[in-house]
C-alpha cells in the first residue's frame, strides 16, 4: 500500500482519527454549502486513507511476528 500524500500523511493513527471523528461531526451537523461539504468529505477521505496505512503498518508488523514465533516453535500451519 503506497503512503497516503498531502498534510495529512505526516499524522499518527490517532491524530488522523480523531480528525475523522470531526468531520464525520462536521458533515452530519449539517448547515454547510456543496463546496464545503465537498472539501469536508475529500478531507475525510484523506484521514480514512492515514488510518488505513497505520492499520495496514501495525497488521504486517503482527503478521511479522506471529510468523516468527511459528517458526520458533515449529509450528508452521
Amino acid at each position: 500500500m503506497s503512503k497516503p500524500g498531502g498534510e495529512t500523511a505526516e499524522l499518527g493513527y490517532e491524530q488522523a482519527r480523531d480528525r475523522l471523528v470531526e468531520v464525520v461531526r462536521e458533515l452530519e451537523s449539517g448547515g454547510l454549502s456543496l463546496e464545503q461539504s465537498l472539501a469536508l468529505w475529500e478531507k475525510g477521505e484523506q484521514l480514512a486513507k492515514v488510518c488505513e496505512h497505520h492499520l495496514e503498518g501495525a497488521r504486517e508488523r503482527i503478521e511479522a511476528a506471529l510468523s516468527s514465533v511459528e517458526e520458533e516453535t515449529g509450528d508452521g500451519q
